[in-house]
């Protein structure tokens, strides 16, 4: 009988969820795991999930006794090592902590230590009933109707019923009825092998699109791709070509889109066209959903996934392709927490795995046209409409001296009614929600502040309630003005809300839609709205920046901006380029099918040079020319930037921790230190809010100057009086 082995205990490195930069040291039994698996550790009196990193090289003496390992919770690895390898490029590149990187990379069940293994999942089938249903006799019941062809293929999981818009209700009447049933399954842990054979029914593909679509086939190693398409040239047509011969070899394609608004629809565009396992992820899932679509993901079962920025660190078992789609969104930046950008992370994992990652957009950010410029992307270009489309009309209105009500000038009020008349639908933009945005005494001039913010109440007539729209706080309507107790109040300026009801009153016999953030809160009623727009059951489309982006509405032909001149004169460097990106996206929802578009944009600053140069020249001419300004300053992606934010109910504090640091800073060839300035919003909820900008010529030194400055700030005593953060490459100055 062999004598067994003692098993000896080790010292070990452990990355743990905690804001320090750093790893912790435990003992742990052999044998060790993986490195990069879940480890459940004693810190504090707390008890954390942390990831194995490494055996100390050398056994460490302390006056103190090192804690046990309580728990391994990974026989195997979670990640492939192109995903670790992604997680500690983050980390480093981000100087963020690299246990807050790894939990940031799981779903919240693994993040809270539970079993990587299927949880049990909702599944809707058909009953034998409703398998000898014939779908086509269902035409009066839409939505059933849709619900029979889904299932046809097989059982579906509720959460891909949900995608595809199909609600309870009907699923419940469905269930009624005898079709359906609801089935509780645990996924086997095997692969379930797919394949495609062929896609249904592609489309014919213009030259442009045919070039772009054979380049990005052409590649067999890492290649990033920014393809360049005027809003309606048919980007979403090359995307699946170029998708086909990759699910042809079995290998996956990731799909990541800026919003959750705009999953449904990728969603059921890639299902139209591909009879394989698709995933989606975005948070609107619940955890288990999550966790499943992540292990389907990571087991090969799914052919394509489609997430939101978070999803780029999905594991895939054979990754072929990665797809953005809408590049230049500052959705797929990371605004608190682990701020990271996914597009760049996107861009190192396809190097990592030496593999092809297409950029799409009709308005690429100034960083991507820069890499497209000096060839370090390949420039695919896309300047005619798919499908015969004509090109969208610009008309510029100015609305000095004229009559505007609600927002609307008595021309483009004119121009509202024809296009209604002939049957068409109208959309109007106003980057701004609510009934007005603030509330003015008309005696005295006194504007109801929020007091927590160096910002106005914005008036939300519908709920009777004065919302702050920085901090949350809300308020029912003031009566009276609190510096004179005039009861003589008025709304000032408007939102998405008035302009609503002005245009119900104006147009009463045509339906309003307003798609905003107060009008989609409940779940699901983003896509339902989006659908109705779509389906033209409105002529009146009003709303805010989440109509912008990518959403197709065949029956518009008449698209009207009413009012950017805000954005016109801000202190965010960026502001031009996010102004021309909207102005951009915002046009294009016009003339997408074979009605002729129109755009009309209201101002008070027709001869503004941007304005001028966007609607003469167009997004393309302007951008160029804005990379030669910024190139000029120095600024982003010419120069390279890091961003501390501090805040805290002391002022004083604050300055303090600042001026602290700053002294002890060396003056560097090549950086400056901007600051410490006060924030655009000095006071935000309560706390004081300033800024320190690290602006260097190059990555490698702000790298280096960064790595300098943290270790200063961790020795400092008066930053522990502060809340501060590290944003590298900041988008927003805010």
């Amino acid at each position: 009988m062999p004598i067994e082995k003692p098993h000896t205990q080790r010292q070990v490195e452990v990355a743990l969820p905690v804001p320090l930069r750093k790893s912790f040291t435990y003992q742990m039994t052999e044998p060790l795991p993986a490195v990069g698996s879940r480890v459940k550790v004693p810190f504090g009196r707390r008890t954390l999930i942390g990831f194995y990193l490494a055996p100390l090289a050398h056994t460490v003496t302390n006056d103190y006794a090192l804690k046990d390992v309580d728990e391994v919770l990974d026989q195997q690895p979670l990640w492939a090592d192109d995903i670790w390898q992604l997680i500690c490029w983050a980390a480093d590149y981000y100087h963020h902590s690299l246990g807050e990187v790894a939990a940031n990379a799981l779903p919240t069940l693994l993040r809270k230590g539970a079993a990587a293994s299927y949880p049990p999942v909702e599944y809707i089938a058909l009953t034998k009933v409703g398998a000898e249903l014939d779908s086509e006799q269902m035409k009066r019941a839409q939505k059933q109707q849709a619900l029979i062809h889904l299932l046809q293929r097989g059982p579906q999981p509720r959460t891909v019923v949900k995608a595809a818009d199909i609600s309870a209700t009907v699923i419940k009447a469905a269930e009624e009825k005898g079709w359906v049933e609801r089935q509780q399954r645990v996924p086997a842990a095997e692969e379930t092998p797919w394949q495609l054979d062929s896609d249904n029914q592609p489309l014919t593909l213009n030259q442009q699109q045919a070039i772009a679509v054979t380049t990005i086939n052409q590649q067999q190693k890492h290649a990033a791709m920014l393809l360049q398409g005027i809003t309606g040239s048919g980007k979403t047509e090359v995307y699946l070509q170029a998708m086909t011969p990759v699910l042809k070899r079995g290998q996956q394609v990731l799909v990541l889109v800026p919003e959750i608004g705009l999953t449904p629809q990728t969603l059921h565009r890639f299902q139209q066209r591909f009879d394989v396992p698709i995933v989606m992820l975005h948070s609107a899932l619940n955890d288990s959903e999550r966790l499943q679509a992540w292990l389907d993901s990571q087991t090969g079962k799914a052919a394509i996934i489609i997430g939101t920025r978070s999803a780029v660190f999905t594991p895939c078992k054979e990754l072929g392709l990665i797809i953005i789609d809408e590049e230049h969104d500052l959705s797929f930046k990371q605004q608190d927490g682990f701020r990271y950008h996914a597009r760049d992370i996107a861009i190192k994992r396809a190097q990592l795995l030496d593999i092809p990652i297409v950029m799409g957009t009709a308005t690429p950010s100034l960083e991507t046209l820069n890499n497209a410029v000096s060839q370090r992307f390949h420039w695919l270009k896309l300047d005619q409409r798919a499908g015969g489309a004509e090109q969208v009309k610009h008309q510029l209105l100015d609305i000095k001296g004229q009559k505007v009500v609600a927002g609307i000038s008595e021309p483009l009020e004119q121009q509202i009614a024809d296009e209604l008349s002939r049957g068409n639908q109208v959309l109007l933009f106003l980057n701004r929600r609510g009934f007005a945005p603030a509330l003015m005494c008309h005696e005295c001039g006194w504007i109801a502040q929020c007091q927590r913010c160096d910002a106005y109440y914005t008036v939300h007539k519908s709920l009777y309630q004065l919302h702050c729209h920085h901090c949350g706080s809300q308020r029912p309507i003031a009566k009276q003005c609190n510096d004179c107790g005039s009861s003589h109040l008025m709304t000032h300026g408007v939102g998405t809300e008035q302009l609503e009801n002005a245009l119900q009153q104006r147009f009463p016999d045509y339906g309003v839609l307003r798609i905003d953030r107060d009008s989609t809160r409940r779940k699901g009623e983003l896509g339902k709205q989006l659908q109705a727009a779509a389906d033209s059951r409105y002529q009146i489309l009003v709303g805010t920046q989440m109509l912008a982006k990518g959403h197709h509405f065949p029956n518009v032909t008449l698209v009207a901006l009413l009012d950017v001149d805000g954005a016109l004169y801000s202190a965010d460097f960026r502001a031009a380029e996010r102004l021309a990106q909207l102005f951009t996206q915002v046009a294009g929802r016009a003339g997408r099918a074979k009605k002729a578009g129109k755009v009309v944009l209201q101002t008070h600053h027709p001869e503004h040079d941007l304005i001028q140069d966007l609607l003469n020249n167009g997004y393309q001419d302007f951008a160029l020319t804005a990379l030669a300004e910024r190139q000029a300053a120095q600024l982003p992606p010419y120069g390279h930037m890091g961003l501390f934010r501090v805040e805290s109910t002391d002022r004083l504090a604050i300055t303090t921790a600042l001026d602290q640091l700053v002294q002890q800073l060396p003056v560097v060839q090549g950086a400056q230190i901007l600051g410490p300035m006060p924030a655009l919003m000095e006071r935000k909820a309560g706390r004081y809010r300033y800024q320190l900008l690290v602006h260097c010529q190059t990555r490698k030194l702000r790298y280096q100057l960064l790595e300098h400055m943290l270790p200063l700030i961790d020795k400092l005593p008066s930053w522990r009086k502060v809340r501060w953060s590290l944003d590298v490459d900041p988008q927003d100055f805010t």
